[in-house]
């Protein structure tokens, strides 16, 4: 049946036919709806408690309790997350709990508690999205002030096998029992059965890590508090915003505002773990105009004003420190920390964080700690410009002042627009300064160690040596030595940390561009000689020899990816290349042609590998889409080899962004990555692999970035080894003009 548009004067949905012979149908909305849009919106367990926690907040909640435990006779686990909120009267439940995607908090942004206020956090409605995520059957008691209990029971099972939410699936009724709110007078306590997930320690961890960071610095919030009893052991663990002391006394730092015309006022300050080293504090004022024109920001600023930002004011605040070996040692003996827990004690708080009234929204998950692509920015200065982890930073902005800026759906990134453009571009320069100033003060540092002894003396133990005779000759105890030795130690570890970045700078202006023009070199020669071969071939080839036909043309395909991989490194290999017109590429297309292409490798592998068969077009070049793919399937295959279990592969899509983009995960089984190298796998000229140069990644990471888009490790995998994600722009079709 060919439907037609309503005309607008019809209001109303009936199925009779009008006047005009159309008959009219109304919309409906299958169960299986909360299901969908609950994976999208919601992107993983520890965002969906994090969101109940929230609404714990929005509730007016001084104190929230999560539990993890077993119900005693099915031992089936469950979570409870029981507040001491105001609750919900039986009209609230029927207005608001009952009414997905409910407008009442964007309609009501200011929670009340007596003279005291609160800006709610949520406004989209996801409470009941989060716990269908954890679980498949939620209780509910609440009660507000003055009022009775309520008990609230969903099976979301049955609503999934439901054919209409116009069916009876929640159950609610005046709770029979002593109210659990008689001490507190209000609350609510939800509890999910049936978890989808089991919650070992790793998760827990990480769920701790991101309550800790729920509530901002900057706020005035003092009587919000979050206990955890977790399952294993049943311990209880209060979570509060308490670091070890070397967090709150950063080596480096930035504390300063942007102002409503997006001009910068910031103190730099330079606090030297080492006695020794002098301290330094230095006043910054960057004006909008400077941060609109600066190479890093001009291709991203399309749309917004060259003489004032829109964003909106607002503080920040960035802490940094040097996690090299010596950078640990330093400040493990300064503030009497374990050494070896010091990357991890930063590691907990890593990344910029972003606090709307008081409320984190970004980021909510470990997986967009760096949501501003700062270890990917670090590729091509390594050493000099900060990474993720070395950094904790906070940015204060609120609903009244930055309208334009809100998180997306799935609370993964910000909604792309304009405003959100002006605020990154602020922030990048923010980071840009501190990266400045601290290496000046590194290099006066290595300038006053160097006045004295050169740096090829730091790796002599000549003086040492000498120390420790004269020592001796003195008749003085063995532990007079120590304290030399130490410090001669620390003298080898800045020396090897020197060298390691001279190494690196030089290497990457000298070798990658020497491997490139090779490259380049030896490939089209190479390609130009089997292509006239393989041309020549056609013509010998039996057309009926279905067999031969295939491999040749596997051959030619080879032979184009090859031509489309020196093209590639061309850049690398000439500063006079241009990048050509980018043409577009269907997504799942190229994916399985790439499969296809290591087809016979996998195969003696014994690899299986799937991939998506969806049609996504992407406005990236067709040569370039391969080589990042390429590159991952072949790290993949080499780990692979390795596994002694399944070897599997799997790509995965989702649209992100409002569809403007698509964000590509490749997973496999394989060992996984370690820690430490989550960051340096994308690194040029590190690898793993032996005989191996250590580019795959590399080039793949900065392909993406060229279509400002961002790679990074997904860590644990998701399927137990190494996962990778990116996201490229979907090539949006244009109507054509008549």
């Amino acid at each position: 049946m060919n439907i037609q548009p309503r005309k607008r004067r019809t209001t109303s949905l009936t199925t009779e036919a009008g006047k005009s012979g159309f008959e009219k149908f109304s919309l409906r909305v299958h169960p299986r709806v909360f299901e969908s849009l609950g994976n999208d919106l919601v992107t993983d367990d520890v965002v969906a408690v994090v969101e109940l926690v929230k609404n714990s907040y929005d509730a007016f909640a001084r104190n929230v309790q999560l539990r993890f435990d077993a119900d005693k006779e099915s031992r089936k686990r469950y979570l409870e997350i029981e507040d001491d909120g105001c609750g919900m009267t039986k009209e609230t439940l029927e207005r608001v709990w009952f009414v997905v995607a409910t407008p009442f908090k964007a309609e009501n942004p200011l929670a009340k508690s007596g003279r005291k206020q609160r800006r709610v956090s949520g406004e989209k409605g996801l409470g009941r999205f989060s716990a269908i995520r954890l679980g498949k059957r939620l209780r509910m008691l609440t009660q507000a002030e003055g009022h009775p209990c309520w008990e609230v029971e969903v099976d979301w099972s049955e609503l999934l096998m439901a054919d209409s939410l116009s069916k009876n699936i929640a159950s609610c009724r005046k709770y029979p029992k002593k109210s659990p709110f008689s001490k507190t007078g209000s609350g609510t306590r939800l509890t999910i059965h049936d978890l989808n997930a089991r919650w070992e320690q790793n998760q827990i961890s990480e769920l701790v890590n991101n309550l800790a960071r729920l509530v901002s610095p900057f706020a005035q919030i003092d009587e919000f508090n979050i206990s955890l009893m977790n399952l294993e052991g049943f311990f209880v663990q209060e979570i509060k915003i308490d670091a070890p002391e070397f967090l709150e006394n950063p080596k480096y730092s930035m504390r300063g505002k942007a102002d409503e015309d997006g001009n910068i006022r910031t103190e730099y300050e330079f606090t030297p773990v080492s006695p020794t080293d002098v301290p330094r504090k230095k006043t910054i004022d960057e004006k909008w105009q400077n941060i609109y024109r600066h190479k890093e920001n001009r291709d991203k600023l399309t749309f917004p004003s060259a003489q004032k930002a829109r964003c909106g004011p607002f503080d920040f605040e960035i802490r940094a420190w040097d996690i090299s070996s010596a950078g640990t040692e330093e400040i493990a003996n300064r503030f009497n920390f374990k050494k070896n827990q010091v990357r991890k004690a930063i590691k907990a708080h890593k990344g910029i964080s972003i606090y709307r009234d008081g409320v984190l929204v970004l980021p909510k998950s470990d997986k967009s700690r760096d949501w501003m692509g700062l270890d990917l920015r670090r590729v091509s200065k390594v050493g000099t410009r900060l990474s993720t982890n070395q950094i904790v930073g906070y940015v204060s902005i609120s609903a009244e002042r930055n309208p334009r800026i809100k998180d997306t759906s799935d609370r993964e990134r910000l909604v792309s627009c304009a405003e959100v453009a002006e605020f990154e571009a602020i922030l990048r320069t923010v980071v840009a300064i501190m990266e400045n100033e601290r290496e000046k003060d590194r290099r006066e540092k290595n300038r006053e160690e160097q006045k004295t002894e050169s740096l090829f003396d730091r790796l002599s133990a000549r003086n040492l040596l000498d120390k420790i005779v004269r020592i001796s000759e003195q008749g003085a105890p063995a532990d007079k030595v120590v304290p030399s030795v130490k410090k001669h130690a620390m003298n080898l570890e800045t020396a090897r940390e020197i060298l390691r970045e001279r190494f690196g700078y030089y290497s990457r202006l000298a070798t990658i561009g020497s491997i490139s023009s090779m490259l380049v070199h030896e490939i089209r020669n190479r390609t130009t000689v089997v292509g006239a071969f393989l041309n020549a071939f056609e013509a010998l080839v039996d057309p009926s020899d279905k067999t031969l036909r295939k491999k040749h043309e596997r051959a030619v395909r080879s032979v184009d990816s090859l031509e489309h991989l020196s093209d590639i490194f061309l850049p690398l290999a000439s500063r006079n290349f241009r990048r050509r017109t980018r043409r577009g590429a269907i997504l799942e297309k190229h994916i399985r042609e790439c499969v296809e292409i290591r087809k016979d490798i996998m195969k003696r592998l014994d690899i299986e590998c799937r991939t998506p068969k969806s049609r996504t077009p992407v406005a990236v070049d067709p040569g370039e889409l391969d080589a990042i793919i390429l590159n991952l399937l072949q790290n993949s295959e080499y780990w692979l080899l390795n596994s002694d279990g399944q070897r599997e592969i799997e790509f995965e899509l989702r649209n992100i962004n409002g569809g403007e983009r698509v964000q590509v995960s490749v997973h496999d089984t394989g060992p996984g990555i370690n820690d430490d190298d989550t960051e340096k796998i994308f690194w040029p000229g590190v690898t793993a692999k032996p005989g191996g140069f250590g580019m795959g990644l590399t080039v793949a990471s900065e392909l993406v970035t060229a279509y400002d888009g961002n790679m990074s490790t997904i860590h644990p995998g998701a399927m137990g080894g190494a996962s990778f994600v990116f996201d490229l722009p979907v090539k949006i079709k244009t109507k054509k003009k008549r």
